[in-house]
């Protein structure tokens, strides 16, 4: 179970033919690897992240 305010978001489709700038998003959110899950905070802005490659990647907990 993750603390309060946080959310685990796991990276589950490559990469590959998307925008430079949603690989960058990917980066931001911490992610270094396929099927890597990154805990990070739960804030408006990482939302905002995550939303924006939200067909890459998986929320596991929120």
């Amino acid at each position: 179970m993750t603390e309060k305010g946080r959310i685990k978001v796991r990276w589950v489709k490559s990469q590959i033919g998307y925008d430079r700038r949603q690989r960058a998003t990917l980066r931001g959110l911490g992610f270094r690897r396929l099927n890597q899950t990154v805990d990070v905070e739960d804030t408006p802005a990482v939302r905002g992240m995550i939303n924006k490659v939200i067909h890459l990647v998986v929320v596991e907990e929120g």
